[in-house]
């Protein structure tokens, strides 16, 4: 299935939201993401199930200063 991925298209063979952030990172922490505009909160991205032209945001925190 084809995403948009941070503003760019990108074809992805896994389902859910828990399985997308597993191939991007290996961070478990500081990782935020949004689907179509909505934040879906951590506990439930084993269950978010991601469609073909969704629109995809992976956030990390980066630490600086």
């Amino acid at each position: 299935m084809r995403v948009i991925l941070n503003g760019a298209a990108r074809d992805v063979d896994v389902l859910s939201v828990e399985g997308l952030v597993e191939q991007l990172t290996s961070a478990r922490r500081g990782v935020a993401v949004a689907v179509n505009g909505e934040v879906v909160p951590r506990s439930s991205w084993p269950a978010a199930r991601l469609c073909d032209g969704d629109r995809v945001e992976v956030l990390t925190a980066a630490q600086g200063g």
